[in-house]
């Protein structure tokens, strides 16, 4: 069960870290399972700082602690306390050996953090999870990232109930037991700190391959599922191979056990977890096939196997000093992930989507209540610092390093990183020293990106001097403070560019008299508040391409015109860039429609897309990506009293005017010739022509509805695949169709066996636009498929809801936000986790227009004032609430 409601505990401060006092060299580990009961057996020896005299403590939560004895001596009640999650023993010295027997309840733990029951009590198993602090569920521990251990663990339980017993390291050994009973041990060369410990028990069926790597080491990959999901499994393994393989290739990293387990479940508060040895995963993360998984589906598979082996490595065999270090495994291991991703599909698709992410999850989250540095300065619960600012923004961070090192240059100082820091516990210093040495330059003014929330704003200003021929480009940075507080120093900022002729051609660049060595582009690190980068032997006023490849996290604000966004749109060959000056077009386009003004924008984006359109030679891919709009969430940010419903209404006539100028007929011609080419393959022209063939079916609805929805109708029903059978029936949803009703009950019936795909029907609903939304979804929340104790379901429903559709959450009324505040207080007493992370949809709230801000600040505050909110919960409403 999860700990007893509790109010923010006090702030953790990353100045007052001290190395600890007490390390543990060896665990012994000896589980005795049970679904309502398990007990844990904990051999500690201990070592002791010399140079602290401070007593012995160890962290444990809702433990029933049966035993405690200290070399050999059970210990009496005078010589130990347990109080407030805290055990302190007397007596102990360096070498000691602390053993300790607690009871656990796995099947009551609803928080899924420790030891907990996955599924039901009849047919479900036994896992854990561990990050960031759910080892002090288990057992007592000096429950911190800096203290790396070596681990025996020893399971035992009842054949029948749990004939798979699994644990992080190598087996050391099986066999049977009286009773009916069998034991299984694992043992883990590598010292790992204790967020990395796992078991899993229970009845698992596996797919298993050989595999050897670069180093010649015989190791087994074993994926394991319960029965009636492991055959959804091989996409995975083959994407574990291909991580694998690459990892060695690219980062010379090799695996370093005898044996990788990965698990599926379908109850995990994350995505999935890197375990030494014993990667857990949400299902939703692993299991695909062509009939219930998406073609983006299918993508994240392939990323968050990759990401999660890849800390194997970053994380794992070099792990964070603290928390406060976190985004050095998290942000580190995201950069990889989206460099392995781009290499295994398409590169500039690749970094649409990244950044795509980026501005939807993390700009909002920096400009708002919420926002905290990569590396803030004090923290009060460690589970809410699990964002994408430490993710996404961390991964932005090192891509920065990268590109300013060059390819050849980071993977020396990687190898240097590595190589220092294994089996160590190390720190943001440690990893940019390790780089700039081998490299031989200074990172430190880099540590500033990771000290300071918000994102920065980059200014730039382009002069032409026709008697010069000369070409000045002004960059100017501004980070805002926050809160009243002052703007912070500068910066530095890599922006790579290039530019072009009013015909679209690249020119040479000259900086300063000296021709760059990429020819037409190059980079210029902005590190002061505003400097002057001249380029000469330029014949006519160029147009320049800014920030290519999206160099560093910035908000971009460039004096371009229409035509000149228009000119980048249809030539610039950088494909995100290409996209960026569309996104950028739209935006024009979008307050062009808004303010009423004359629609310039409006109709060089609809001319330039339109030419787009008829060019045979775009790939299809990035054609459907070029013809999205920004979505609502970031329109949203250009506004300063926000109505969603209004900016939904907006987003919608500006992709009418889009498809009116393509043309139905147009449309329709190229639907059918993409339809003509109809399967469930995974190469990337099959993949293109299903997210074009979605894109074109959505503009047609908003032309010809009734005709559209025919289409949608037709591929729902001949769909040999999820892609297109999900795409269909998001049309017919969205526009509100008669053929949706029919074409909702064929899938809920079709997949009533398959929790993931039944989570997409949830969302495509709960995605309804506008007021009609709130009625859906408590409808939902009476289907017999819904429930609260599952958060892969929580988020399909009321996630999407919240998250994904602002014109439907954003109730005038404040309906909306009603529902979410009284669906947490009964998440927050089951699950914490999910409660606080469900509650960040209130993020933004001051900036929603009068009526809507005073509806969710009347709701915020009573929530606020909800006696026994769980430290998780109370942290985050106190945080939007206060700020």
């Amino acid at each position: 069960m999860h700990a007893p409601a509790q109010q923010p505990s006090a702030s953790i401060r990353l100045s007052d870290y001290r190395a600890p006092a007490w390390r543990v060299g060896t665990v012994e580990l000896d589980f005795d399972l049970g679904i309502d009961a398990s007990e844990v057996l904990a051999r500690l020896r201990l070592h002791r700082d010399p140079a602290q005299d401070a007593p012995l403590r160890l962290d444990g939560e809702n433990l029933q602690l049966l035993s405690i004895v200290l070399d050999g001596s059970r210990l009496p009640a005078t010589a130990y306390r347990y109080a407030g999650n805290v055990l302190e023993v007397d007596g102990a010295r360096d070498g000691s050996v602390l053993e300790t027997r607690v009871r656990l309840r796995p099947a009551a733990n609803t928080a899924l953090e420790g030891l907990y029951l996955s599924g039901s009590r009849e047919a479900g198993f036994l896992l854990t999870q561990c990050e960031a602090e759910g080892f002090r569920h288990i057992t007592f521990f000096p429950d911190r990232p800096d203290v790396l251990s070596s681990y025996t663990v020893t399971l035992r339980a009842d054949r029948a109930r749990f004939p798979v017993l699994l644990a992080g390291g190598n087996s050391d050994g099986a066999g049977e037991l009286e009773g009916g009973r069998h034991w299984a041990r694992f043992v883990d060369p590598h010292p790992k700190p204790s967020y990395l410990f796992a078991l899993v028990a229970g009845r698992l069926e596996r797919i298993e391959r050989d595999y050897v790597t670069a180093e010649g080491r015989a190791v087994q990959l074993k994926i394991w599922a319960e029965a009636d999901a492991i055959g959804r499994c091989h996409y995975a393994m083959d994407a574990l191979e291909r991580s694998m393989r690459w990892d060695e290739q690219t980062y010379g990293r090799n695996y370093d056990l005898d044996v990788f387990h990965v698990v599926a479940t379908h109850d995990f508060n994350m995505g999935a977890m890197e375990n030494k040895g014993l990667n857990i995963f949400n299902a939703k993360c692993l299991l695909a096939e062509p009939d219930s998984t998406t073609d983006d589906e299918y993508r994240h598979v392939e990323a968050v196997v990759a990401h999660e082996y890849f800390h194997n490595w970053s994380g794992n065999r070099v792990t964070c000093r603290d928390w406060f270090q976190l985004s050095l495994k998290e942000g580190l291991t995201v950069f990889r992930e989206q460099s392995f991703s781009a290499d295994m599909n398409s590169a500039p698709l690749k970094r649409i989507e990244d950044v795509a992410l980026l501005r939807r999850a993390q700009f909002p989250e920096d400009a708002g209540p919420l926002a905290h540095p990569v590396r803030p300065a004090q923290y009060s619960e460690i589970n809410n610092f699990y964002t994408a600012t430490v993710y996404e923004k961390g991964a932005e961070l090192v891509r920065m390093l990268a590109g300013a090192l060059g390819r050849d240059g980071f993977r020396c100082g990687m190898d240097r990183y590595f190589e220092r820091n294994d089996g160590r516990a190390a720190t943001l210093e440690d990893f940019l020293g390790a780089l700039g040495e081998t490299n031989g330059t200074d990172l430190t003014p880099y540590l500033a990106w990771y000290a300071q929330a918000g994102t920065p704003r980059l200014k730039a200003h382009g002069h032409y001097d026709p008697t010069r021929h000369a070409y000045t480009l002004t960059l100017t940075q501004h980070t805002p403070g926050g809160h009243g507080a002052e703007p912070r120093p500068p910066l530095p900022i890599p922006v790579k560019l290039a530019l072009f002729t009013r015909h679209g051609d690249m020119l040479p660049l000259h900086l300063d008299g000296q021709t760059s060595k990429g020819g037409n582009e190059l980079v210029v690190v902005l590190t002061q508040v505003e400097q002057n980068f001249v380029f000469t032997n330029v014949a006519a006023a160029p147009v320049p391409s800014l920030l290519r490849g999206f160099s560093a996290p910035v908000i971009l604000e460039c004096d371009y015109t229409p035509d000149e966004l228009a000119l980048l749109l249809a030539h610039d060959v950088d494909g995100f860039n290409r996209w960026e000056a569309g996104q950028q077009l739209a935006a024009r386009a979008y307050e062009d429609l808004r303010d009423g003004t004359t629609a310039t924008a409006l109709q060089a984006w609809c001319d330039a897309l339109a030419k787009l359109f008829d060019n045979a030679a775009i790939d299809d891919a990035l054609l459907a990506d070029l013809l999205t709009p920004p979505g609502e969430v970031e329109l949203a940010e250009r506004e300063t009293a926000i109505d969603p419903q209004r900016i939904h209404h907006l987003r919608q006539t500006l992709q009418q005017r889009l498809a009116a100028r393509l043309g139905a007929v147009a449309l329709r011609q190229r639907y059918m010739a993409l339809a003509a080419h109809t399967n469930t393959e995974l190469d990337a022209p099959s993949q293109a022509r299903r997210r074009l063939k979605r894109r074109v079916l959505e503009l047609l609805a908003l032309l010809d509805t009734a005709g559209a929805c025919a289409l949608a109708a037709t591929q729902y029903r001949d769909a040999p695949g999820m892609t297109d059978r999900l795409a269909a029936l998001s049309v017919l949803v969205r526009s509100d169709a008669p053929q949706a009703a029919a074409a909702l009950r064929d899938y809920r019936a079709r997949h009533a066996g398959n929790a993931l795909a039944l989570d997409k029907w949830f969302a495509v609903q709960a995605q309804l636009p506008g007021e009609l939304a709130l009625d859906r979804v408590r409808l939902l929340e009476h289907d017999a498929a819904f429930m609260l104790k599952n958060p892969n379901r929580v988020q399909s429903l009321l996630g999407a809801f919240v998250r994904n559709n602002p014109s439907g959450f954003h109730r005038v009324d404040g309906a909306g936000y009603r529902l979410l505040a009284e669906r947490l207080v009964a998440l927050d007493a089951l699950n914490p986790q999910v409660a606080a992370r469900l509650a960040t949809a209130f993020n933004g709230w001051q900036r929603l227009e009068p009526l809507r801000c005073e509806a969710a600040r009347a709701v915020i505050v009573e929530l606020a004032g909800h006696r026994g909110l769980s430290r998780n919960l109370a942290e985050i409403i106190g945080s939007v609430l206060n700020h």
